[in-house]
């Protein structure tokens, strides 16, 4: 169910970027140019301003949504909680992997042509 939810609030994102980025601009961003201020009437709505109020309502409804499902997939054990918990054992120092010789990686001396045989350690 999260699955679907998260599926379709990502494509609820994409969509919504896309409209913003369809619609007409006013040429009066970040407040340059354009003139008019607060006096100038309130733009009719369009299908494009009408599709971005469909999509950023649906893209809430599913940010509430994937909250709700995290909240109770939670475990009831608060952060502060397991804070003072010293039960929990120390994890073990962990294993480095086998690295290779770093003389088997170097290229050969400029003055040797010969390949080089590997070394047997």
């Amino acid at each position: 169910m999260e699955n679907v939810v998260l599926t379709i609030h990502l494509l609820l994102a994409l969509g919504l970027i896309g409209v913003v980025l369809m619609q007409r601009s006013e040429g009066g961003g970040l407040g340059m140019g354009g003139g008019g201020g607060a006096i100038t009437g309130r733009a009719a709505a369009t299908a494009l301003g009408k599709v971005t109020w469909i999509l950023a309502a649906a893209f809430i409804v599913t940010s509430v949504t994937l909250t709700i499902i995290a909240a109770q997939n939670a475990s009831g054990v608060s952060v502060l909680d397991r804070l003072g918990d010293t039960s929990v054992p120390a994890p073990s120092a962990p294993v480095a992997p086998g690295l290779p010789d770093v003389d088997s990686l170097l290229p050969p001396p400029a003055g040797d042509t010969a390949p080089m045989a590997p070394r047997a350690d």
